[in-house]
């Protein structure tokens, strides 16, 4: 009747029961520090794109330096659309 206050959280090969409250807490900082180590890389392979471009003596790739939309902004475009 009453759903559980734990959760099961897989680490490694071996399941830990954790309070909701903090495995919420653990998966939302996870996730933030994946979106920072992404949003780096892809900062990094813009400009590491460019070198060897730049080397070969290719021009510089034109839209390589979009950026693109956040959540926030796809719901807004979503909304338009629908009306």
């Amino acid at each position: 009747p009453f759903p559980p206050e734990n959760a099961m959280v897989c680490f490694g090969n071996m399941f830990i029961e954790l309070p909701k409250a903090k495995t919420r807490e653990m998966l939302r900082q996870d996730q933030e520090e994946l979106d920072e180590e992404i949003n780096n890389l892809r900062k990094e392979l813009r400009v590491k794109v460019n070198r060897l471009y730049e080397a070969q003596g290719k021009p510089e790739l034109k839209g390589f330096n979009l950026n693109p939309m956040s959540a926030e902004e796809m719901k807004l475009i979503n909304r338009i659309l629908e009306g």
